[in-house]
């Protein structure tokens, strides 16, 4: 029991310093098969998928990023390398040189008040089922009691995905950090955006939320290591497919992606106004299915191209 509690300590300090840890489990859902799907050419290279889109003197690649992978995980091939050295800005969800500060953000918003307890919250069946996952995992029934249903379902999504060999470290965004050296950096959103998209849930959504993830913590590591299997195929259809089952309500679900993509190509189409080759990467979940970062982009009469060699 104590070696569960040291790793969770380790855990929960890995979340505080930010949201990237918890890979397309959490912030790339997709919304099923787009219309506009691309099929490969031949003579096609296999890899996670690039997209393309350009002016006379501007061009922005689209890369769908897993925010956290076993280490070792060989993703970054020719045709992806091309193009980042190529840009001269890199961006991302959150600038990971600003998310890791962050992490008393997250804790802070993420505790309920004084005197409340998480388990009090739940239903008496749900609280059995939430209670029987805490002790599966090696730790106390009371080791989330201060914090609020989402971040405990966050917490809980996560735990089995580091224990399977995860790590934020090995993602590709943080790959992608260490190579920018000279590169502009600047993020989409601030990590207190990403906090409030479920820190202002209602209970009642927030509560489903996390009974969800106690219900999904079984197959979680299994669930990842197929979203990543399709990701490296660059298979972005089927990728949706599975992303798509792991967020069933509708408003988690316009939250995380259709709100946030639309706001992003909001930016994309606004940078084409200024020359220069930039790199974006953001989780998968978001360039893949309808109401994909490059389906609103088309909305805007904007041509987007998958880079396929």
């Amino acid at each position: 029991m104590a070696a569960g509690i040291r790793h969770w300590q380790k855990v929960r300090h890995s979340i505080a310093g930010g949201m990237a840890a918890l890979s397309l489990l959490l912030s790339g859902c997709a919304a099923g098969p787009s219309a506009l799907a691309e099929r490969p050419p031949a003579g096609a290279v296999p890899g996670p998928a690039l997209w393309r889109l350009s002016d006379a003197d501007t061009t922005i690649y689209l890369f769908g990023t897993v925010h956290a992978l076993p280490q070792g995980t060989q993703w970054l091939d020719a045709r992806v390398q091309r193009a980042f050295d190529a840009s001269e800005e890199l961006v991302t969800e959150v600038d990971l040189a600003t998310m890791r500060a962050s992490g008393q953000s997250l804790a802070g918003a993420g505790m309920l008040p004084e005197g409340q307890s998480l388990r009090d919250l739940m239903q008496p069946d749900n609280r059995e089922e939430f209670e029987a996952a805490l002790v599966t995992l090696g730790l106390p029934v009371e080791a989330f009691d201060r914090m609020e249903p989402w971040l405990a379902a966050m917490s809980l999504s996560l735990l089995p995905v580091v224990r399977a060999g995860y790590q934020a470290d090995a993602g590709v965004e943080s790959a992608l950090a260490s190579k920018a050296e000279g590169k502009t950096r600047s993020g989409l959103e601030r990590i207190e955006d990403q906090i409030a998209l479920f820190d202002t849930l209602p209970m009642a959504a927030q509560l489903a939320y996390l009974d969800q993830a106690v219900h999904q913590m079984p197959s979680a590591s299994s669930s990842l290591d197929a979203m990543v299997a399709e990701w490296l195929a660059g298979d972005a259809e089927d990728l949706a497919a599975l992303i798509n089952a792991e967020v069933t309500d509708s408003d988690l679900h316009a939250r995380l992606l259709t709100r946030r993509n639309a706001n992003w190509a909001g930016w994309i189409a606004d940078r084409l106004n200024r020359p220069g080759t930039v790199f974006v990467a953001v989780g998968a979940g978001h360039l893949a299915g309808d109401g994909s970062v490059q389906d609103q982009l088309r909305d805007r009469g904007l041509q987007v191209t998958r880079v396929w060699q």
